[in-house]
């Protein structure tokens, strides 16, 4: 497969029309890949086009966010050296998935951003919109969220301006994960799946709702994902990331050298 490298540019902020596309229409994965030595130097040109992004707004800029253990030293960077440099009044922070525990719960993605970012940036609190995870069942859960998000944007599907996932090393994103019947769903924005680590219930946003979002970028670092870049970036893989860079070829993928070590012809910025 072909691999290519894109220097890093100030960031479009326009809004473009997506659809999903045909799978088997895309003969290659070409990612806007852009590899950096270390995490360090990695988080802070992520921070930056985070940044780039979000300063024109000046109603709103929908930031989804991602849980995990990578994104973490991000949102401690966006809320320390960035904090003055992004107008947090004018930002809307989603989630991409989340773990069907309370928002109190260690493994709760909500915890973990509340703690490395909100905690400390001038954010108003009606500008977070949380996965709910207090419903008895999680397919309610699933649909109060969906509930939220058709209310608050009022299209056919979420145009987020910008979405920040991860990969795990099964080829997962989000928490749609290999073979699951959530990568079918064509209809719903939100709906509840099963993870094979613990926790095991989830909720993510669908496929469709992930690939109308105006940016996509995701952000991979460690060796122990180089595997899973690998496979990812394979022409004929169907892991969950693919698809999504399929239907998404301008999708930026964000690595350390380690992640990118499997990588033919990957350049280190």
């Amino acid at each position: 497969m072909a691999i290519w490298m894109c220097t890093p540019r100030h960031p479009s902020s326009g809004s473009s029309t997506v659809r999903l596309m045909n799978t088997q229409a895309v003969a290659t994965l070409k990612p806007n890949l852009r590899v950096y030595p270390d995490l360090t130097s990695l988080n802070k040109a992520v921070a930056e086009n985070i940044a780039q992004l979000a300063t024109p707004a000046t109603e709103r800029f929908h930031l989804t966010l991602s849980g995990g253990n990578t994104p973490r030293t991000l949102y401690t960077l966006l809320a320390t050296n960035f904090q003055d440099k992004i107008p947090w009044h004018s930002v809307h922070l989603f989630w991409s998935d989340e773990r069907y525990v309370p928002q109190t719960d260690t493994m709760s993605n909500y915890r973990m951003v509340r703690q490395a970012l909100l905690d400390h940036i001038r954010v108003t609190p009606s500008n977070i919109h949380p996965i709910p995870t207090d419903f008895p069942d999680p397919n309610q859960a699933a649909k109060a969220y969906e509930a939220i998000l058709r209310t608050y944007f009022q299209t056919p599907w979420p145009t987020f301006s910008l979405v920040l996932l991860g990969l795990g090393i099964d080829g997962h994103t989000a928490s749609l994960f290999p073979d699951s019947a959530a990568l079918e769903e064509r209809k719903r924005w939100v709906i509840p799946t099963s993870s094979p680590t613990e926790p095991h219930l989830r909720i993510t946003l669908t496929l469709p709702a992930l690939t109308h979002a105006k940016q996509i970028y995701f952000i991979v670092a460690g060796v122990d994902k180089a595997d899973a870049v690998q496979k990812t970036l394979t022409e004929d893989s169907q892991t969950p990331a693919s698809q999504l860079l399929t239907q998404r070829p301008d999708a930026v993928l964000w690595t350390d050298e380690a992640a990118a070590r499997h990588v033919r012809h990957a350049s280190i910025l």
